[in-house]
């Protein structure tokens, strides 16, 4: 198993967990309060900072308790702590909903993943393959 090095900002802070054993997403809670007023942001603070290997990221995504019956979302979606960063984590969040929403200190706010990814080099040419799908998108394949 993987160990990630996490420096909690202060002794108020709770490390992450995972929720349940099938869970690959671990939450993270807010560390201040705010209210996000209808089509607002807001940056809130986890409390966390990250040492991650190189070449693996954390991706905060939402939550979708949060999503589905407040409308609060991660702005940036999935959002990207590269391995190299070492501030604090905190998450952008937006209010999609019709009514303001608060946030408490610990409530839970987003989700984060934490995943390897190949770092590639890239080839200037003057073309690339066909296939059958070739330059289609945005709803070429159907409803």
């Amino acid at each position: 198993m993987l160990q990630i090095k996490i420096k909690r900002l202060s002794d108020e802070v709770k490390l992450p967990k995972y929720q349940t054993a099938g869970s690959v997403g671990f939450d993270l809670e807010a560390q201040e309060n705010v209210e996000i007023a209808v089509g607002k942001t807001a940056l809130i603070s986890t409390g966390l900072s990250f040492e991650l290997p190189d070449t693996y990221e954390i991706q905060v995504r939402p939550r979708s308790g949060l999503a589905l019956k407040h409308s609060i979302t991660v702005l940036n979606s999935p959002g990207t702590i590269d391995s190299d960063y070492r501030g604090e984590l905190k998450v952008i969040l937006i209010n999609h909903g019709t009514e303001s929403f608060k946030i408490s200190i610990g409530d839970r706010i987003a989700q984060a993943v934490i995943n390897k990814v190949e770092i590639v080099s890239f080839q200037d040419v003057q073309t690339i393959s066909n296939t059958n799908r070739d330059s289609q998108g945005f709803g070429s394949t159907g409803k």
